[in-house]
């Protein structure tokens, strides 16, 4: 297969040879992969006629995965770089505008635009006149997606990423799974986000597999489509494999199931391995860093492995990574390398064990909750005098839960009602304890 050898180097020879099986369709009923080049051409084509510049970002409301994949080889070609907001509410684009300033907005349904934007249609992006080929003419280490890391209470924060990040990291993903042309991909995962991006629209393309074309959420729904549509490979998050907690759950026809974005809960994971014998396998990384390793669910499933082509060391107790997914916007050192906030300790083998981080952002729900935000919100409370907010582990280092003391007179029902009506429920702390004063060490 033609992945096994690309590197950033050569990416777009290789993207090219996949957009020459023109008559596969990346969805069973849906465009082929000549239709979507098509479209990538029109996208490249209108914004080239209103001359919009090769670098200005715009933002890319859209859900339709063949839509997403013609729009991103579109920026390759020519178009401009394009903005994935994580939802396309009027408050959330407002948001992400303030992160990451557009004026356009290219979209396949109706939004309400923030003020001073203009909203392009999908549908009116035709191709021009003359020759309907892509030119990769975008340098594989410049920008051509900005990704919304999910987050810190309210804070949105835009990593860049670049063709040779993602492609080479889907490319990846497909030599570390064996995915191949003849499965077929299940997402519980929307595409805005780099794991659903990765896992849904970009490694079905790169392996010349098949993606089936909603995103599943309900437990009844998944589990049906799994069985009405054989598919054979399972994109999902934790909550999902929570949720498919049921005596319906069977293998039906998979052969492999992911999970990402967020802790896997170990009951959850024995009751799908028992039900189906498949045992999930968690991948482990983050929107900046892209995936760095993975285990699957079992006994001494407590330690990574790193993906083969990821180099890692430890300094001063934190992982440090170097691969070709890492964004340019991070600060690497002269080898490459960049210092994350995990701190790990070496395990036999070429594997790493998290012991937690060295910072104050933990994931709750899938989401970065910023503790020192947490606390700001908490002590500007009417009534509160100060408070101290803490990530409780759960299991292991990666799943936690907020707790807080809270310097107030008011009583805990008082407080906690306050508390919720602060913005983002999954900042809220769940322990909550109350007193007159939090002495502080000089």
């Amino acid at each position: 297969m033609p992945y096994m050898h690309s590197t950033k180097e050569n990416i777009f020879e290789t993207i090219s040879a996949f957009l020459k099986n023109k008559a596969h369709r990346f969805t069973p009923s849906g465009p082929t992969i000549g239709e979507i080049g098509d479209r990538a051409t029109g996208i490249r084509d209108a914004f080239i006629r209103r001359g919009v510049p090769a670098d200005e970002p715009v933002c890319l409301c859209v859900e339709e995965r063949p839509l997403l994949l013609a729009a991103m080889l579109a920026s390759m070609a020519g178009a401009p770089p394009f903005i994935f907001p994580h939802a396309f509410q009027p408050q959330v684009l407002g948001e992400v505008r303030e992160a990451r300033p557009f004026r356009l907005i290219l979209t396949d349904r109706a939004v309400e635009p923030p003020e001073g934007t203009e909203v392009i249609r999908m549908d009116a992006c035709r191709p021009g006149p003359g020759d309907r080929r892509l030119e990769f003419v975008r340098p594989p280490g410049r920008a051509f997606a900005y990704l919304f890391t999910g987050g810190s209470t309210g804070k949105p924060r835009i990593w860049s990423k670049t063709p040779a990040n993602l492609l080479c990291e889907a490319i990846n993903l497909a030599r570390a799974f064996g995915i191949r042309k003849t499965d077929l991909l299940l997402s519980t995962v929307p595409p805005q986000h780099i794991y659903g991006l990765l896992g849904s629209v970009l490694l079905p393309f790169v392996a010349s597999a098949q993606v089936l074309h909603r995103t599943c959420t309900f437990p009844q729904e998944i589990l049906s489509t799994l069985q009405n549509e054989a598919a054979t490979v399972l994109v999902g998050v934790p909550i999902h494999y929570r949720a498919l907690r049921s005596e319906g759950l069977q293998r039906f026809s998979l052969r492999l199931a992911l999970s990402s974005a967020a802790p896997l809960d170990d009951a959850d994971a024995a009751f799908f391995l028992d039900k189906t014998g498949l045992a999930i396998t968690e991948i482990y990384g983050s929107t900046e860093t892209g995936g760095i390793a993975m285990r699957p669910y079992g006994p001494g499933h407590d330690t990574w492995t790193p993906f083969a082509c990821i180099d890692w060391k430890i300094r001063a107790d934190r992982l440090a990574v170097r691969s070709d997914f890492i964004s340019p916007d991070l600060p690497c050192d002269a080898e490459g390398f960049y210092v994350t906030a995990d701190r790990v300790a070496k395990a036999q083998g070429n594997r790493f064990r998290l012991l937690g981080r060295t910072d104050r952002i933990v994931k709750v729900a899938g989401k970065r909750v910023d503790l020192e935000e947490v606390r700001e919100r908490i002590r500007r409370i009417p009534g509160v005098r100060d408070a101290y907010v803490a990530a409780v582990p759960l299991r292991g280092a990666r799943q936690a839960q907020i707790a807080t003391l809270v310097a107030t007179d008011l009583s805990i029902r008082e407080l906690r009602a306050a508390i919720r009506s602060m913005d983002e429920s999954y900042g809220h702390p769940r322990r909550v304890r109350t007193a007159k004063s939090i002495p502080v060490l000089p």
